[in-house]
Protein backbone atom coordinates (compact mmCIF):
# COMPACT_ATOMS: atom_id res chain seq x y z
CA UNK A 1 0.00 0.00 0.00
CA UNK A 2 1.29 3.27 -1.09
CA UNK A 3 1.40 6.46 1.23
CA UNK A 4 -1.55 8.21 -0.89
CA UNK A 5 -3.96 4.87 0.28
CA UNK A 6 -2.31 4.93 3.75
CA UNK A 7 -3.55 8.57 4.18
CA UNK A 8 -7.58 7.92 2.29
CA UNK A 9 -7.82 4.19 3.73
CA UNK A 10 -8.82 3.66 0.40
CA UNK A 11 -8.78 -0.09 -1.13
CA UNK A 12 -8.70 -0.45 -4.75
CA UNK A 13 -11.57 -3.64 -5.72
CA UNK A 14 -10.10 -3.61 -9.54
CA UNK A 15 -8.30 -1.21 -12.20
CA UNK A 16 -7.48 -1.11 -15.61
CA UNK A 17 -6.36 1.46 -18.41
CA UNK A 18 -10.10 3.12 -18.15
CA UNK A 19 -11.51 3.08 -15.04
CA UNK A 20 -10.60 1.67 -11.47
CA UNK A 21 -13.32 0.95 -8.68
CA UNK A 22 -12.50 1.75 -4.90
CA UNK A 23 -13.87 1.02 -0.97
CA UNK A 24 -14.59 4.34 -0.02
CA UNK A 25 -14.30 3.63 3.66
CA UNK A 26 -17.12 5.39 6.02
CA UNK A 27 -16.29 8.79 7.25
CA UNK A 28 -14.65 10.09 4.13
CA UNK A 29 -16.37 12.71 1.66
CA UNK A 30 -16.38 11.91 -2.07
CA UNK A 31 -16.26 15.21 -3.52
CA UNK A 32 -14.35 18.87 -2.52
CA UNK A 33 -16.43 21.57 -1.67
CA UNK A 34 -16.29 24.60 0.52
CA UNK A 35 -17.41 22.85 3.81
CA UNK A 36 -14.95 19.50 3.02
CA UNK A 37 -11.66 22.10 2.75
CA UNK A 38 -10.48 20.51 5.58
CA UNK A 39 -10.98 17.46 5.04
CA UNK A 40 -9.03 14.77 2.72
CA UNK A 41 -11.97 13.53 0.31
CA UNK A 42 -11.77 10.76 -1.93
CA UNK A 43 -11.10 13.47 -5.14
CA UNK A 44 -8.39 14.72 -3.50
CA UNK A 45 -7.23 10.19 -3.25
CA UNK A 46 -8.14 10.77 -7.01
CA UNK A 47 -6.45 13.73 -7.69
CA UNK A 48 -3.30 12.02 -6.41
CA UNK A 49 -3.01 8.73 -7.41
CA UNK A 50 -4.78 9.35 -10.80
CA UNK A 51 -3.06 13.22 -11.64
CA UNK A 52 -6.37 14.44 -12.73
CA UNK A 53 -7.05 17.63 -12.12
CA UNK A 54 -9.99 19.28 -10.76
CA UNK A 55 -10.51 22.24 -13.26
CA UNK A 56 -13.88 24.23 -14.63
CA UNK A 57 -13.42 23.68 -18.67
CA UNK A 58 -15.81 26.32 -19.59
CA UNK A 59 -16.92 27.97 -22.62
CA UNK A 60 -18.88 31.30 -22.34
CA UNK A 61 -19.37 30.23 -18.80
CA UNK A 62 -21.00 27.07 -19.94
CA UNK A 63 -19.29 23.66 -17.97
CA UNK A 64 -17.62 21.34 -21.25
CA UNK A 65 -16.14 18.84 -19.18
CA UNK A 66 -17.48 17.30 -15.58
CA UNK A 67 -14.96 14.80 -15.94
CA UNK A 68 -12.29 17.25 -14.91
CA UNK A 69 -14.14 19.10 -12.39
CA UNK A 70 -15.02 15.71 -10.66
CA UNK A 71 -11.62 14.08 -10.80
CA UNK A 72 -13.35 11.07 -12.79
CA UNK A 73 -15.77 10.43 -10.03
CA UNK A 74 -18.84 8.78 -11.87
CA UNK A 75 -21.07 8.70 -8.99
CA UNK A 76 -21.34 9.00 -4.92
CA UNK A 77 -21.71 7.76 -1.85
CA UNK A 78 -23.21 9.24 1.52
CA UNK A 79 -20.37 10.58 4.16
CA UNK A 80 -20.89 7.74 6.20
CA UNK A 81 -21.40 5.03 3.66
CA UNK A 82 -18.74 2.49 2.84
CA UNK A 83 -18.45 0.61 -0.26
CA UNK A 84 -17.53 -0.01 -4.28
CA UNK A 85 -17.77 3.58 -5.84
CA UNK A 86 -16.60 3.66 -10.11
CA UNK A 87 -13.88 6.17 -11.23
CA UNK A 88 -13.02 6.73 -14.61
CA UNK A 89 -9.12 7.17 -15.66
CA UNK A 90 -10.15 9.54 -18.96
CA UNK A 91 -13.04 11.67 -20.35
CA UNK A 92 -14.81 8.84 -22.96
CA UNK A 93 -14.75 6.78 -20.26
CA UNK A 94 -16.45 9.05 -17.86
CA UNK A 95 -19.01 9.66 -20.23
CA UNK A 96 -19.86 6.18 -21.33
CA UNK A 97 -20.61 5.49 -17.63
CA UNK A 98 -22.32 8.48 -16.62
CA UNK A 99 -24.88 7.81 -19.61
CA UNK A 100 -25.39 4.13 -18.10
CA UNK A 101 -26.23 5.51 -14.78
CA UNK A 102 -28.55 8.06 -16.96
CA UNK A 103 -30.17 5.07 -18.89
CA UNK A 104 -29.97 2.63 -15.80
CA UNK A 105 -28.51 0.46 -16.89
CA UNK A 106 -26.46 -0.18 -13.69
CA UNK A 107 -27.46 -2.36 -10.89
CA UNK A 108 -26.16 -1.50 -7.63
CA UNK A 109 -26.60 -3.75 -4.44
CA UNK A 110 -26.67 -2.53 -0.94
CA UNK A 111 -26.28 -3.93 2.44
CA UNK A 112 -28.59 -2.07 5.33
CA UNK A 113 -29.53 -3.28 8.66
CA UNK A 114 -32.70 -1.34 9.48
CA UNK A 115 -35.35 -1.34 13.08
CA UNK A 116 -38.15 -4.05 12.86
CA UNK A 117 -38.63 -6.67 11.79
CA UNK A 118 -38.99 -6.21 7.86
CA UNK A 119 -40.97 -8.13 5.02
CA UNK A 120 -39.51 -10.54 2.77
CA UNK A 121 -39.20 -8.37 0.00
CA UNK A 122 -40.79 -5.87 -1.74
CA UNK A 123 -40.52 -2.37 -3.65
CA UNK A 124 -40.88 1.19 -2.57
CA UNK A 125 -41.83 3.48 -4.96
CA UNK A 126 -42.41 7.05 -4.00
CA UNK A 127 -40.71 10.53 -4.80
CA UNK A 128 -37.94 11.95 -3.26
CA UNK A 129 -36.73 15.24 -2.62
CA UNK A 130 -34.78 18.01 -0.56
CA UNK A 131 -37.23 18.91 2.43
CA UNK A 132 -37.85 22.81 2.18
CA UNK A 133 -37.77 23.41 5.84
CA UNK A 134 -34.71 21.50 6.45
CA UNK A 135 -32.04 21.42 3.30
CA UNK A 136 -29.78 19.30 4.91
CA UNK A 137 -32.92 16.55 4.58
CA UNK A 138 -34.09 14.13 1.88
CA UNK A 139 -37.87 12.85 2.46
CA UNK A 140 -40.66 11.51 0.39
CA UNK A 141 -42.64 14.60 -0.73
CA UNK A 142 -45.27 15.53 -3.98
CA UNK A 143 -42.76 17.69 -5.79
CA UNK A 144 -39.29 15.06 -5.16
CA UNK A 145 -38.09 13.22 -7.93
CA UNK A 146 -39.38 9.81 -8.92
CA UNK A 147 -37.69 7.01 -6.76
CA UNK A 148 -37.68 3.16 -7.00
CA UNK A 149 -36.16 0.97 -4.84
CA UNK A 150 -36.48 -2.80 -4.38
CA UNK A 151 -36.03 -4.92 -1.13
CA UNK A 152 -34.97 -8.41 0.06
CA UNK A 153 -34.65 -9.87 3.46
CA UNK A 154 -31.67 -11.35 4.24
CA UNK A 155 -31.62 -12.00 8.08
CA UNK A 156 -33.50 -11.13 11.49
CA UNK A 157 -31.66 -9.97 14.81
CA UNK A 158 -32.34 -9.17 18.35
CA UNK A 159 -32.07 -5.66 19.28
CA UNK A 160 -29.60 -5.74 22.13
CA UNK A 161 -31.72 -2.49 23.32
CA UNK A 162 -35.28 -3.63 23.38
CA UNK A 163 -36.30 -7.01 24.79
CA UNK A 164 -38.24 -7.70 22.12
CA UNK A 165 -37.31 -5.56 19.62
CA UNK A 166 -35.61 -6.47 16.12
CA UNK A 167 -33.44 -5.94 13.63
CA UNK A 168 -33.26 -6.80 9.88
CA UNK A 169 -30.09 -7.43 7.52
CA UNK A 170 -31.46 -6.25 3.86
CA UNK A 171 -30.31 -5.95 0.50
CA UNK A 172 -31.61 -2.96 -1.04
CA UNK A 173 -31.49 -2.25 -4.95
CA UNK A 174 -32.23 1.02 -6.02
CA UNK A 175 -33.62 1.59 -9.88
CA UNK A 176 -33.08 5.39 -9.05
CA UNK A 177 -30.12 7.42 -8.11
CA UNK A 178 -31.57 10.17 -5.43
CA UNK A 179 -30.08 11.67 -2.93
CA UNK A 180 -30.42 9.41 0.38
CA UNK A 181 -32.90 7.40 -1.32
CA UNK A 182 -32.22 3.87 0.17
CA UNK A 183 -32.44 5.93 3.88
CA UNK A 184 -35.15 7.71 2.83
CA UNK A 185 -37.68 5.04 1.39
CA UNK A 186 -36.48 2.71 4.44
CA UNK A 187 -37.79 5.62 7.15
CA UNK A 188 -40.81 5.90 4.80
CA UNK A 189 -41.45 2.45 5.51
CA UNK A 190 -41.29 2.21 9.34
CA UNK A 191 -37.88 1.01 9.10
CA UNK A 192 -34.89 3.04 9.56
CA UNK A 193 -31.74 1.84 8.68
CA UNK A 194 -29.62 1.64 12.38
CA UNK A 195 -27.82 4.67 13.84
CA UNK A 196 -29.20 6.78 11.16
CA UNK A 197 -28.88 10.37 12.86
CA UNK A 198 -30.91 12.13 9.76
CA UNK A 199 -33.54 9.57 9.76
CA UNK A 200 -33.98 7.22 12.67
CA UNK A 201 -35.50 9.70 15.39
CA UNK A 202 -32.82 11.62 17.56
CA UNK A 203 -33.30 9.39 20.13
CA UNK A 204 -33.49 5.59 18.55
CA UNK A 205 -30.02 7.25 16.85
CA UNK A 206 -28.45 8.43 19.75
CA UNK A 207 -28.81 4.97 21.40
CA UNK A 208 -27.41 3.27 18.50
CA UNK A 209 -24.54 5.60 18.54
CA UNK A 210 -23.73 3.65 21.65
CA UNK A 211 -22.78 0.83 20.24
CA UNK A 212 -22.08 1.51 16.61
CA UNK A 213 -20.82 5.39 15.50
CA UNK A 214 -22.17 5.57 12.04
CA UNK A 215 -25.14 4.15 9.83
CA UNK A 216 -25.63 0.73 8.61
CA UNK A 217 -25.51 0.92 4.82
CA UNK A 218 -22.67 -0.28 2.53
CA UNK A 219 -22.49 -0.18 -0.74
CA UNK A 220 -21.95 -3.94 -1.93
CA UNK A 221 -21.91 -5.07 -5.50
CA UNK A 222 -22.49 -2.96 -8.81
CA UNK A 223 -22.84 -4.31 -12.38
CA UNK A 224 -22.10 -2.29 -15.34
CA UNK A 225 -20.72 -2.72 -18.82
CA UNK A 226 -17.28 -1.39 -19.34
CA UNK A 227 -16.65 1.67 -21.08
CA UNK A 228 -14.34 0.22 -23.60
CA UNK A 229 -15.12 -3.37 -24.08
CA UNK A 230 -19.10 -3.12 -23.93
CA UNK A 231 -18.59 -6.86 -21.47
CA UNK A 232 -20.55 -6.78 -18.32
CA UNK A 233 -18.75 -6.60 -15.30
CA UNK A 234 -19.87 -7.41 -11.72
CA UNK A 235 -17.93 -5.62 -8.81
CA UNK A 236 -18.14 -6.35 -5.18
CA UNK A 237 -16.64 -5.57 -1.81
CA UNK A 238 -17.16 -6.97 1.49
CA UNK A 239 -18.78 -5.42 4.73
CA UNK A 240 -16.46 -3.20 6.32
CA UNK A 241 -14.68 -4.67 10.06
CA UNK A 242 -16.25 -2.09 11.83
CA UNK A 243 -20.14 -3.46 10.10
CA UNK A 244 -18.95 -6.95 10.12
CA UNK A 245 -18.17 -6.94 13.51
CA UNK A 246 -21.00 -5.78 15.06
CA UNK A 247 -23.09 -7.71 13.03
CA UNK A 248 -21.74 -10.75 14.58
CA UNK A 249 -22.10 -8.95 18.27
CA UNK A 250 -26.08 -9.43 17.40
CA UNK A 251 -28.25 -12.10 18.23
CA UNK A 252 -29.93 -13.80 15.00
CA UNK A 253 -33.42 -15.00 15.27
CA UNK A 254 -34.21 -17.68 13.13
CA UNK A 255 -37.92 -17.85 11.08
Amino acid sequence: MNEIEKKGKVEIVYEDEDIIAVVKPYGMIVNNADTSSKEFTLQDWTEEKLEIKNVNLKIDNTLISDFYNRSGIVHRLDKETSGILLIAKNEESFKNLQAQFKERKVEKCYVALCHGAFVQEGSISVPVGRLPWNRMRFGVVPQGRSAVTDFKMEQLYQNPDEKNGKLSLIKAFPKTGRTHQIRVHLQYAGFPIYSDVLYAGRKVARNDRKRLPRHFLHAKEISFFHPKTGEKMTLSSQLTKDLSDFLSSLTKINS
